[in-house]
């Protein structure tokens, strides 16, 4: 009850106040209208870097598309999906092949789609949590492949993550759709119930993130029919951190922090409000990585047909310590003349780490003109781009700053 009371307060300070007003009250604000000045942030400089690469010494184990082929990390093992075959590949932290399992198809113990599935995996459990939400379920397997378990679904997610031993975090995507459909939130509503806390062992729900609500439309909508909602742009909802999670609302253009706890602190805003712009511009990205905090802003669009008219993403850094903001430029080291413009978030409690994708295929270009040194160079010359694995970038945060 304390945490709800907290929570309307909150409520009633963001949805009163314009933009600047959020900013005084001690909530840092990013304003998408105006260009920062560019910073270059030198990974080895505020991390420790180690090259990763997924080892191809079996066959089964080479795996396509690769910025988007790691679905989870855990304390000793990296977990792939490989879209093209429906696999998903188990490695230990050093890039040795670890298991592997297949179970695409129709039947009631196996994904009868896999592209981009959610993937969670408990290492201390042995328990792989698959999203199936075209099912509505989500299916358990062992990392070798035996099926476990399903835990049924209501509805379709975009976002899970292990929130404790004993539940996951979702992001129901279709419950704002169908807000969407009925014209809205209700004017008696409050709260945002989309994120969504369920039972590792039997799926039901535990509790909602309740954020406060905002009666923001972000669908795309077709000129073939009039009214009809395609569908809700996907947004990185909710990204893992030490003490908890973020949880990304762009209904509210406000980034939330969720702790272990259950309390639900916002953590940085935007301005202009989204519905104050046209078209709207929402946050798509946040990850806070030791001492620096990466966003990333996203146009809607009303139409299907503006798609390949949509501005592109800016990209948006601050420093915590200082509040500074600013354009990231990051570098590493071993890499001349390429450039990072934002980081992924953390995957561990308790540590801040993250992983960066380096494509082969340009770190052979690379490493021809001469643009690589140290292990990275050592390392791209051992690969081929036609019969090895993507290289990754460990990182690993010194300067862990959790709070403000």
């Amino acid at each position: 009850m304390k945490n709800t009371l907290l929570l309307f307060l909150v409520l009633v300070l963001l949805s009163g106040c314009s933009s600047s007003d959020q900013s005084k009250e001690g909530i840092p604000c990013i304003d998408v209208r105006k260009k920062y000045p560019e910073k270059e942030i030198i990974l080895t400089d505020i991390a420790d870097v180690e090259y990763v690469h997924l080892s191809t010494e079996y066959d089964e184990y080479l795996y396509k598309d690769g910025s988007s082929a790691i679905r989870d990390i855990t304390e000793n093992t990296i977990v792939v999906g490989d879209d093209s075959s429906g696999s998903i590949l188990f490695f230990h932290r050093d890039g040795k092949p670890k298991s592997r399992f297949n179970r695409l198809g129709q039947g009631p113990e196996e994904y009868p789609i896999f592209l981009r599935n959610k993937i969670v995996y408990n290492e201390t459990a042995d328990e792989v949590y698959v999203d199936c939400s075209f099912r509505k379920s989500i299916m358990v397997y062992s990392s070798t492949g035996k099926f476990k378990r399903k835990l049924p679904l209501s509805d379709r997610i975009t976002s899970m993550v292990e929130f404790d031993d004993h539940s996951l975090l979702l992001y129901d995507d279709q419950l704002q759709n169908k807000r969407q459909r009925k014209g809205g939130y209700s004017s008696s509503q409050s709260f945002d119930s989309s994120f969504v806390r369920i039972s590792k062992e039997d799926g039901k729900v535990l509790d909602y993130a309740l954020i406060p609500y905002s009666d923001v439309d972000l669908t795309i909508r077709s000129e073939l029919s009039e009214g009809f909602i395609v569908g809700i742009n996907t947004f990185t909802r909710i990204v893992k951190c030490c003490s908890g999670v973020y949880l990304n609302n762009p209904e509210s253009d406000t980034i939330f922090h969720y702790g272990k706890d259950k309390t639900i602190t916002p953590v940085i805003c935007k301005t202009p409000l989204a519905n104050d712009l046209d078209p709207k511009i929402v946050f798509s990205h946040f990850s806070d990585l030791g001492r620096y905090q990466f966003m990333s802003d996203f146009t809607i669009v009303n139409q299907i047909g503006q798609v390949d008219n949509r501005p592109k993403s800016n990209y948006y850094g601050r420093d915590k310590r200082t509040g500074e903001i600013f354009t990231p430029k990051i570098s590493l080291p071993d890499y001349k003349g390429h450039y990072f413009n934002s980081l992924g978030g953390s995957f561990l409690w308790g540590k801040i780490q993250t992983l960066l994708f380096l494509d082969l295929y340009r770190l052979k270009e690379a490493y021809n003109e001469n643009r690589l040194s140290g292990k990275l160079k050592e390392l791209v010359a051992t690969l081929n781009e036609d019969t090895d694995n993507e290289v990754y970038v460990l990182i690993t945060f010194k300067d862990i700053i959790i709070s403000e």
